[in-house]
């Protein structure tokens, strides 16, 4: 009788066992993955991280945003101090009140997150597999030994797959401009980028709002009149160009974001960065047409 008791219960502590590393779906996780997939997609256009890789890590590092950590560090990725020169933040981790790096903002956390990936060593491996290939980061990362939990990479990858993370690994399309078939002369696809709830493509040299509007099928006025531009100007290479209306504020994961202002930038390019409209970043910074921007200035973008 004691033989079959002891049979029950191992089988019952398997099957719990089995179904606590199981990634269920709840709203929760959802909520995270709204807020901040767009930060996500940023980051990974400008550092080859997928950003299927980058919202898992959150969500399971921050407990959906919900930690201690993460509520009062705005640390997101359970990063520790290693040499970190900034505001700290100490924490019951694998030992007690460990040093961990402390935020003024989710966004400064993703940054971060981004930064201290590709800067070390240790993570450059990574970086030869595709920005697709969400289970050889994965892999990598426990590897490399970002968590100590033998189950990380698994985890990491049960939640790509069940909140169908890995459809943010690829360059975004609009619907609504067929860019599946928007060609450039020579047959060179434009790339079309999401951010704050709007598309952009980024200028090639020579190109005007009309050249751009070709390719996109949007109204070469409308375009000018979107970037607050006149109609008949060249684009600078690199220059970003928003294919709809620009918002009246950063997304809502920039919430305490400030952008310190640096030489060679202006009160509109820092608009276009951020999709925001000129006179609403002139208007929640308080500030008139007339200001005379300063390299150091600290700007509001929401």
């Amino acid at each position: 009788m004691r033989r079959y008791i002891f049979l029950i219960f191992g089988l019952f502590f398997a099957f719990a066992e089995a179904s606590a590393q199981q990634a269920v779906w709840n709203q929760r996780f959802q909520d995270y993955f709204d807020t901040y997939k767009d930060v996500a997609i940023e980051q990974m256009l400008k550092y080859h991280i997928p950003a299927s890789i980058t919202l898992a890590q959150g969500v399971l590092e921050s407990g959906a945003g919900r930690s201690e950590l993460t509520r009062k560090a705005n640390n997101h990725f359970g990063i520790k101090c290693h040499g970190w020169t900034g505001r700290k933040s100490y924490h019951d981790d694998d030992e007690l009140g460990e040093c961990f790096r402390a935020y003024d903002s989710a966004y400064e956390s993703y940054q971060d997150h981004s930064v201290f990936l590709t800067s070390s060593q240790r993570y450059s491996n990574l970086f030869r597999l595709k920005q697709t290939d969400y289970k050889g980061w994965a892999k990598g990362l426990k590897a490399c030994g970002y968590a100590t939990s033998p189950t990380y990479a698994t985890r990491l990858i049960e939640i790509i797959e069940l909140y169908k993370l890995y459809r943010y690994d690829t360059e975004h399309h609009v619907d609504k401009y067929q860019l599946e078939q928007v060609r450039h002369q020579g047959g060179i696809r434009r790339q079309v980028h999401e951010f704050n709830n709007n598309y952009y493509i980024v200028a090639r040299k020579g190109d005007t709002f009309r050249s751009v509007a070709d390719d996109v099928d949007v109204s070469y006025r409308k375009l000018a009149k979107f970037n607050e531009r006149d109609k008949n100007d060249v684009l600078e290479e690199g220059e970003i160009v928003w294919l709809q209306k620009k918002r009246r504020k950063a997304p809502k994961e920039y919430k305490g974001l400030i952008h310190l202002i640096e030489n060679g930038e202006s009160m509109y390019s820092i608009s276009q960065k951020y999709g925001i409209r000129l006179k609403n970043l002139y208007k929640m910074n308080h500030l008139d047409p007339d200001f005379t921007i300063r390299v150091g200035y600290q700007l509001r973008l929401r």
